[in-house]
């Protein structure tokens, strides 16, 4: 049956996805449409074809499990020297993310693997490009910020033709999503 290259993630919610993608297009990454916005919880994998249901049905015990949590995203950073990439970082959330993709990876399901990197919860902005433009990244998102409550994610399978397509999305078996703690007593304070 031959092989499949998937990758698990959460997505970044519209307007958001869209503007940090033309943003990267615009810094000179040639992948950026090919890659919806995203926070990775399984790089890309390569796996048997045939081994696609049996992910699908550990996906959604890892989904029936799961319980929504807030996400932000704020300000910029990068891996840089040790790999060519600028982020947006998550600054809540990443307990939520890290949760999830130790699940996904989880030694008893079909998506056991190590990973080339400890993993670190992020929105990459620019990816393999010249060091100008990836400065360049860094400080025109310096200010970027965007919140949203995460009730799932997705998985996506990357065709031959580069682009990553999404096959399925995974909603959390809780309804309920915690309060944004800190957000309302900002606003409070500098309403006074």
């Amino acid at each position: 049956m031959g092989t499949v290259t998937i990758g698990v993630s959460i997505a970044v919610p519209e307007p958001h996805g869209s503007l940090l993608q033309e943003r990267r297009a615009g810094f000179g990454d040639a992948a950026a449409h090919g890659i919806p916005t995203h926070v990775t919880l399984l790089p890309p994998t390569e796996i048997d074809s045939a081994a696609l249901a049996a992910v699908e049905a550990h996906l959604s015990e890892v989904a029936a499990v799961g319980r929504p949590f807030p996400m932000r995203l704020c300000g910029t950073g990068t891996f840089r020297p040790l790999s060519p990439v600028v982020y947006v970082r998550v600054v809540e959330g990443a307990d939520g993310c890290a949760w999830l993709q130790q699940r996904v990876r989880d030694a008893s399901g079909p998506l056991e693997r190590e990973l080339q990197f400890p993993y670190h919860p992020h929105v990459t902005v620019a990816h393999g490009i010249d060091e100008a433009a990836m400065d360049r990244a860094f400080a025109e998102l310096a200010d970027f910020e965007a919140e949203w409550p995460c009730t799932g994610f997705a998985l996506h399978e990357q065709g031959l033709d580069g682009v990553w397509r999404k096959l399925r999305e995974y909603v959390f078996g809780g309804a309920v999503v915690p309060p944004q703690v800190g957000h309302a007593e900002r606003g409070s304070i500098a309403s006074r």
